[in-house]
Formats: structure tokens, C-alpha cells, sequence
């Protein structure tokens, strides 16, 4: 099993397959690099180098008792990239893995030649509603997710990716081992980790983030994602880097790496190729 150990202790899993120019995924909560594992393989059918790591507290990476925030994840990739010497990486964010990438490329991007920037459903520039972001999720909805992970966290993860993939819609029929998969990568991880996660990917701003990023950005978002609301996110963010292109996917859900596999790969890989 391949892992790095971080500066504080941490072991962090990682995949790593293939050569040629890298592509570093960076995957949702409270998943695995597993999630990854239809574009990694259509990636590196396609002569890219791919890899993916578990972050701290998920997978097969240390449960750790802290480091579950931002700059932490963030950390821990530009510990993992300088290990496996990575330059001029394509970095692909999913969810709250698109708030780790984010805060990676604005404060490491330069550092290590980050080539491109992709956000896939992802939660920057800020979900959580304040005064200063009105439109935002009220803290209630995250005072809950915490409330039900706590209580019973294995029923709370059997019924999450119903809206995730979007089954809950009319003509959408549930595909049960795509369900079985997420629950199984998400009681993979640590209760603390994934109670603390919740604040770190609703109540970050990355808008300073966002706009340090010099390099190309594609946002990519389903209209009916009703994990993270496209409104707070996508069309938000899009604006905030310098050289960003968004595509919006009508009617797609917030798990539509999955759902729409064959779409999202064929437009990541024009994106990455031009």
C-alpha cells in the first residue's frame, strides 16, 4: 500500500498509475480516492500519469485526531506532490476535494507549476450564508449534518446518496451498487474527521484562493446538483479566477462523475488537451 507520512505523522494513501503528464484528484466528503476510480482508469488509458490520495480521516489514511481543515489538506497535497515530484499537474477537485484543490493551486500552485485547475460540483467560494454572502446555506443545514453523522452515522450515509446521484428524481431509478459503494467509502473513514469536515468545507472562504489562481480553471457544474446549490458555487467562483470557463450540465446531480461518467470524462480531457 502506498502512503507518504506528513509532517505531523500523518500517513496519507495515494494511487499513483501510469507516466506522462500528472493529473491529481482530489475527492468529496466523506469519500476515498475510490471515487476517482472510472477516471483514473479512462485517464490513464489515455497516457496520463493519475493519482489520488485518501485525505487525512477518510480511506485508508490515518485517522488523525486533528488537521481537519483547510490549510491542513492543502498541506498535506504539497507534501504529497513534492514526494512524488510532480510538475505540471492537471488538478481535478470534486465537492469539498474542489475546496482542498482550490487552496492548494492559490498558495502551492506556483510553487509546483500547476498546469490547470478543474472544480466539479465543488463547494468555493463559500456555501455557508453570512452576512456578507446572504445567499448562502444557513448554518442550521450543517448543525444538522453533524447532528444525524453523530447519531447514527451508518443509516445517515445509507440514505445521503439519494440526492447525491440524483435517484430521488422522477424517471432516475437507484442504482443500488453505486449506493452500496459511497456507504462503503464513507464508513471507511473516521467519525472525527468527517464531523470536523463538515465545517471545513462549509464554512471556508476561498475567494482569496480564487483569486490568486493564474492558471486555466474549468468549473463544471450540474443545474440540479442538491448537494452543493450551483448558485452559491459555480457561477460564483467562475468569476473569481482570472482565466475561467464554467459548463453548466443541465439537469446532472452532484454526483455526476458517476451518473454521467462518459460526458464528464470527454469534456475533461478537451479541457486538459487544449
Amino acid at each position: 500500500m502506498s502512503t507518504i507520512t506528513t509532517r505531523d505523522g500523518t500517513e496519507i494513501f495515494y494511487k499513483d498509475w501510469g507516466s506522462g503528464q500528472p493529473i491529481v484528484f482530489h475527492h468529496g466528503w466523506p469519500l476515498s480516492a475510490d471515487d476517482w476510480d472510472t477516471q483514473m482508469l479512462f485517464f490513464l488509458s489515455k497516457g496520463y500519469r493519475v493519482i489520488a490520495h485518501d485525505r487525512r480521516g477518510h480511506g485508508r489514511s490515518t485517522q488523525a485526531a486533528d488537521g481537519h481543515e483547510m490549510d491542513t489538506y492543502a498541506a498535506d497535497v504539497d507534501q504529497l506532490v513534492t514526494r512524488l515530484g510532480l510538475k505540471d499537474a492537471i488538478h481535478v477537485g470534486h465537492s469539498t476535494g474542489g475546496g482542498e484543490a482550490t487552496r492548494y493551486v492559490g498558495r502551492y500552485g506556483k510553487k509546483n507549476n500547476v498546469a490547470k485547475l478543474v472544480l466539479i460540483g465543488a463547494v468555493p467560494p463559500l456555501l455557508l450564508k453570512t452576512p456578507a454572502n446572504p445567499q448562502g446555506t444557513p448554518i442550521e443545514i450543517f448543525d444538522g449534518i453533524r447532528e444525524q453523522l453523530a447519531a447514527n452515522r451508518a443509516d445517515y450515509y445509507w440514505t445521503f446518496p439519494i440526492p447525491f446521484y440524483g435517484f430521488n428524481r422522477p424517471g432516475t431509478p437507484l442504482i443500488e451498487g453505486v449506493r452500496q459503494n459511497w456507504w462503503r467509502q464513507a464508513m471507511m473513514g473516521a467519525t472525527n474527521a468527517h464531523y470536523e469536515c463538515v465545517k471545513a468545507f462549509s464554512e471556508t472562504d476561498f475567494t482569496e484562493d480564487l483569486k490568486a489562481i493564474d492558471v486555466p480553471v474549468l468549473v463544471m457544474h450540474g443545474s440540479d446538483d442538491q448537494i452543493v446549490p450551483i448558485a452559491d458555487s459555480a457561477l460564483l467562483s467562475s468569476k473569481l479566477v482570472k482565466r475561467g470557463t464554467l459548463k453548466v450540465y443541465e439537469g446532472f446531480p452532484h454526483g455526476m462523475c458517476t451518473t454521467h461518467a462518459e460526458i464528464i470524462n470527454a469534456d475533461l480531457l478537451a479541457f486538459i488537451r487544449s
